[in-house]
């Protein structure tokens, strides 16, 4: 407990509280713009610390980290294009709800999620990181496989009542799109046509922010005289009332421990664990068919686990000395050059780094709760700038955010194409979401499967033997049975029965 205090009595100097404010600030500006990332703005932002004392640094680059992560809900919920890839799922709720007259609410659901998550894994971590991160080492190739194996099956359920093939369908396209590109066993090319171009892939972020932004730019285009009839935004309605939080609190706490526990595996990251803490949520659900529509529960669900990935990946990091996420993996970076070396000797050797930056963690989310909460009402405006004037500079940020990403224009092409290819899609009435989770998982699922046939020399024995990945494929088998079951028996059966109940008297 004294080392924890000391962390926080670091904070109360102007100096570091000004690197966590502007670390804040900065984080969520970057994440609210479509193509930036909290790795790039670190990633960037790590020359300048060279000459800070590392406790300074850190205070700095944690504070982005939250911040970016934060960010990124404010276009996914305003314009459907998600800032960062952790708010893909958020757009699914957010921007229906948002189109209904309900920014203001739609915000402050994200808000609030946000903190909680954030604040729920920094409890975690204060408490609970030694034994959760041994616990993590357990997890190989086999149990990582599993784990996304059951959230892959979730996909079937996502598209809603009679959905069930379009979900499938959608999903599977979704994996196909994520092959092309190097091999990732033996780096050989791969549907790349002979293209040099081609042998990176298509890139999350073009892909993301053609298929909902360039497509929704493309919706807008066609329908440009169409005025949208929209509540004007005000606050009543739009703070959560203790029956809201009451009602939503299963899906905090529930929310919370899948962010925490997906973000302290090594590798996976927040989409991953936003996109199972919504399938979670609408699979336990009394309300499955209005998530997608505007529904609280997704929101909720998305952004609590998206941020509590924040506090799960750091308990590696600082425990084990294994990044988490593509960020901890730069933070990991930044305390080697500031010659820490982190580890279990961590705790050790340098305690007020460790609990430097939990006390950062917390600092830095309830920062980020105050400035989005005092800026949501001028966020939520942006709505009601005429679309004449908002789609080019919707387009000029989706160029510039894909062009920065690596430098090169044919990132750019990709994102027009797949902008097009996502009009069509929802045109056929098929689901955006099944396509993102496959394309955000299949590189998880290819890369851990092929790991794990490797080391049991192609054996699948391995996957039901382990206690931990049998666990995951139950609950795989178990969804897959009840999905069937709910989207092809029943309906069936009903069509029977109405059909022998309507069949005419001879």
């Amino acid at each position: 407990m004294q080392e924890i205090l000391s962390g926080f009595a670091h904070l109360l100097a102007p100096l570091p509280m000004f690197y966590v404010i502007i670390g804040v600030v900065l984080g969520i500006i970057v994440g609210a713009i479509p193509g930036l990332s909290g790795s790039m703005l670190i990633a960037l932002a790590l020359p300048l610390t060279f000459y800070m004392s590392s406790l300074h640094a850190m205070d700095l680059l944690v504070a982005m980290y939250v911040g970016s992560i934060s960010g990124g809900l404010i276009t996914a919920i305003l314009l459907r294009i998600p800032g960062t890839p952790s708010s893909i799922v958020t757009t699914f709720d957010g921007y229906p709800m948002a189109r209904q007259g309900k920014a203001g609410r739609a915000l402050m659901l994200g808000i609030v999620s946000s903190f909680i998550g954030g604040l729920v894994s920094w409890a975690i971590l204060i408490i609970a990181a030694p034994p959760l991160s041994r616990f993590a080492l357990q997890f190989g190739s086999f149990e990582i496989f599993s784990l996304v194996l059951a959230a892959l099956v979730l996909i079937a359920g996502m598209g809603g009542e009679g959905a069930f093939f379009r979900s499938l369908l959608a999903g599977f396209i979704g994996l196909f799109v994520a092959c092309p590109g190097l091999d990732p066993v033996t780096s050989t090319p791969r549907l790349t046509f002979g293209s040099v171009q081609m042998t990176g892939g298509f890139g999350l972020l073009p892909v993301l922010i053609g298929m909902f932004g360039i497509s929704q730019i493309i919706s807008d285009i066609t329908n440009i005289e169409q005025k949208l009839e929209k509540i004007p935004f005000t606050f009543r309605g739009m703070f959560l009332s203790a029956a809201d939080m009451k009602k939503s609190m299963g899906n905090f706490i529930r929310s919370s421990l899948i962010g925490t526990w997906v973000g302290f595996l090594p590798g996976i990251g927040g989409n991953v664990g936003s996109i199972i803490a919504y399938s979670a949520a609408q699979s336990s659900s009394k309300n499955p068919e209005e998530f997608g529509s505007g529904c609280d529960e997704g929101i909720i669900a998305s952004e609590t686990a998206n941020n509590a990935t924040i506090g799960g990946a750091f308990i590696p990091l600082l425990t084990l000395g294994i990044p988490g996420s593509v960020i901890t993996a730069i933070l990991m970076g930044a305390l080697i050059l500031h010659d820490i070396a982190p580890g279990p000797l961590l705790f050790k050797q340098h305690p007020d780094i460790v609990y430097g930056i939990m006390a950062v963690v917390f600092v830095a989310n309830l920062l980020m709760f105050v400035i989005m909460l005092f800026a949501s009402y001028g966020i939520a405006k942006i709505i009601d700038i005429p679309k004449a004037f908002m789609i080019p500079a919707i387009l000029l940020f989706c160029v510039i955010g894909t062009f920065a990403l690596n430098n090169r224009f044919f990132d750019v092409w990709i994102m027009f194409g797949f902008g097009l290819f996502g009009f069509l899609l929802e045109k056929l009435n098929m689901p955006l979401g099944p396509f993102i989770i496959g394309l955000v998982l299949s590189p998880f699922a290819e890369i851990h499967l092929r790991s794990a046939l490797m080391a049991s020399g192609g054996s699948l024995l391995p996957f039901v033997t382990r206690p931990i990945s049998l666990v995951f494929v139950v609950i795989s088998l178990a969804t897959l049975a009840w999905t069937t079951r709910k989207s092809l028996l029943l309906p069936y059966f009903a069509r029977r029965k109405s059909l022998r109940q309507n069949k005419p008297a001879i």
